[in-house]
């Protein structure tokens, strides 16, 4: 019986938060478009993606069945 005194307004808190948090949430604009993002995957990207300077090379020693020294 002890333990509901702790439990009940401990639960109450964690309401009160997520209501808080949910709210926050509409008011930020979380939800304003939800079709979007799920949208966008289906179309391709306007212009291609280039390697970027920072990729490694790939060197001619490292290919596959070919061991160093060779």
């Amino acid at each position: 019986m002890a333990a509901l005194y702790i439990l009940i307004p401990v639960a109450v808190v964690l309401v009160a938060v997520a209501i808080w948090v949910f709210f926050w949430a509409v008011d930020s604009g979380q939800f304003d478009d939800l079709d979007g993002p799920a949208h966008s995957i289906l179309f391709d990207d306007d212009q291609p993606q280039k390697p970027s300077a920072a990729a490694p090379q790939n060197d001619p020693e490292d290919e596959p069945g070919k061991q160093k020294g060779e």
